[in-house]
């Protein structure tokens, strides 16, 4: 993929703070947007969560979160390697999984995007929020953000709230500090049996979600902390 030399992203580091993550970006200590989501998650959601360890087990619950956020995480180094060119293996089975996988969305979703301006790259906005995205770029002609994602299975769009409001916090904070105007987000899913699934906001529904983020910070800087 091309790289498209025009913004500069700043440099940051991570702490805890009362359990919770932030960004330190310059002199701020901002929460990072998965911090809000999760401090503002619904009362719905958090039961629906609730029930599902009650019925697969505390035990079984934590190794399939602890092996999702590993094969995650694996696959977002995967890619980001082949994004800036550099290429990465890794050859615990573990790593065979993550790679099959990082390439199904390499082959499918990353090959729509005519250029990126960063990979793995923090935005943030000033006094509100901070987050890492996974790709901010041009996709099919049109700046937007990117995010790459695994699932255990296929999901439907209505199901992924939280990964909507991702891709409006971080292009409502890029508009912000560096003057664009995204108003596109894209996700690229892949499940461990390879089933791959794209979900794309933009135009009025962008804005939707764009007004549902702004909803959770006045509610988290509210108190809901």
């Amino acid at each position: 993929m091309k790289k498209l030399e025009k913004f500069n992203y700043p440099g940051c580091s991570r702490e805890t703070i009362e359990g919770k993550r932030h960004y330190s970006v310059g002199e701020e200590k901002l929460p990072s947007v998965t911090t809000i989501l999760q401090a503002t998650q619904s009362a719905e959601k958090r039961q629906s969560l609730e029930r599902w360890k009650q019925r697969v087990g505390a035990q079984q619950a934590d190794q399939i979160k602890n092996l999702a956020a590993n094969r995650g995480t694996a696959i977002h180094k995967i890619i980001e390697k082949h994004i800036l060119g550099q290429g990465y293996l890794d050859m615990t089975e573990l790593g065979n999984d993550a790679h099959k996988m990082a390439n199904k969305i390499i082959e499918q979703g990353l090959s729509k995007w005519d250029g990126y301006y960063g990979t793995e790259v923090t935005v943030h906005y000033p006094g509100l929020y901070a987050g890492q995205s996974d790709l901010i770029g041009v996709h099919q002609g049109e700046d937007a953000i990117g995010d790459q994602k695994q699932s255990n299975k296929p999901k439907q769009k209505e199901w992924i709230e939280d990964y909507l409001l991702q891709l409006a916090a971080y292009a409502m904070a890029h508009n912000q500090v560096y003057g664009t105007h995204i108003r596109k987000g894209v996700i690229h899913m892949v499940t461990p049996d390879l089933y791959y699934q794209e979900f794309i906001i933009e135009g009025n529904e962008y804005l939707k979600w764009e007004s549902k983020w702004l909803r959770r910070i006045d509610q988290y800087y509210k108190g809901v902390k």
